[in-house]
């Protein structure tokens, strides 16, 4: 069974691909950039192409039977994943997994909360079978901040004092590889969470203690994060992520009931502890 994994390269993708590589699936990555389809794992295809061109959309799904659906933060997001659903549909696959995130209805005002809607709607209805993943915050969004972390000591990502249930980007692709690879999901839709939820100050010290530092909560000054971070993004993605931190700071973005016992079922397991992944994370840091 041949699997395309759209976003193969990213923090996500990689991730799915490694563990549907190690299920021995046969697995194709596509790509923008030639430089990373050249440093695919072995035994990963990858093709070189762009969701935008209906050209690739033609092409990209020949031979496919299944397919991992991710689209990464854009201003054409919700075009991507539309035009992706098609190509899928004109080429018969059989099965659509797709990455979106936790109750976009909740907050469809922000725009990538609201670009996964249609996606989801135009899934649905596909004629392929299709399981929706719909992520809380990643772990792993964290390595953005190794250097305010390791330096001055602050954790600057200011999403409140309500809390996220925050999950693990490899519990996110395991999922998706079950997805893929076995029977049982179809028509299933899981939401993907951590086993708790965790406000600003909470993870500022959940990463004190794994660095054995002081660790400062940066606060919810949303004002001060917007001119910070034009200086370093594009304006579009900073109001698109501050409509955000808006939200979770006014109603946070944690699990609904039976989410956790939901994905511990799931995977067999249960999913992966944030403090855990700190510890690690932070090891691998002072030992790099």
């Amino acid at each position: 069974m041949r699997t395309l994994v759209i976003g193969g390269t990213g923090t996500v993708g990689s991730q799915v691909v490694r563990a549907l590589t190690a299920r021995g699936a046969d697995v194709v990555v596509l790509t923008r950039s030639p430089e990373k389809a050249g440093r695919l794992p072995a035994g990963v295809a990858g093709v070189v192409g762009d969701l935008q061109s209906p050209a690739t959309v033609r092409s990209i799904f020949a031979g496919i039977e299944t397919v991992f659906v991710l689209t990464a933060l854009s201003q054409g997001e919700a075009h991507e994943g539309l035009l992706a659903v098609n190509g899928a549909r004109m080429a018969g696959v059989k099965r659509i997994v797709a990455m979106t995130l936790q109750d976009p209805e909740g907050a469809p005002h922000i725009p990538h909360f609201g670009a996964k809607i249609p996606i989801e709607a135009a899934i649905r209805t596909s004629g392929s079978e299709w399981t929706l993943l719909r992520p809380n915050s990643f772990f792993q969004n964290d390595y953005w901040y190794k250097e305010p972390l390791l330096g001055p000591g602050v954790y600057p990502q200011p999403f409140g004092d309500v809390g996220l249930s925050r999950v693990d980007v490899r519990d996110i692709a395991d999922t998706a590889a079950l997805a893929l690879t076995e029977p049982g999901h179809a028509g299933r839709v899981y939401n993907l969470v951590g086993p708790r939820p965790w406000t600003g100050s909470e993870t500022a010290a959940a990463w004190g203690r794994a660095l054995g530092r002081t660790v400062a909560y940066a606060g919810n000054d949303l004002e001060s994060w917007e001119k910070h971070m034009l200086a370093v993004r594009p304006d579009w993605m900073v109001f698109d992520i501050k409509l955000m931190y808006a939200h979770f700071q006014k109603n946070g973005w944690k699990a609904k009931e039976g989410d956790v016992a939901m994905l511990g079922r799931v995977l067999g397991r249960p999913p992966r502890a944030f403090e855990d992944f700190a510890a690690e994370t932070a090891a691998l840091w002072k030992t790099a």
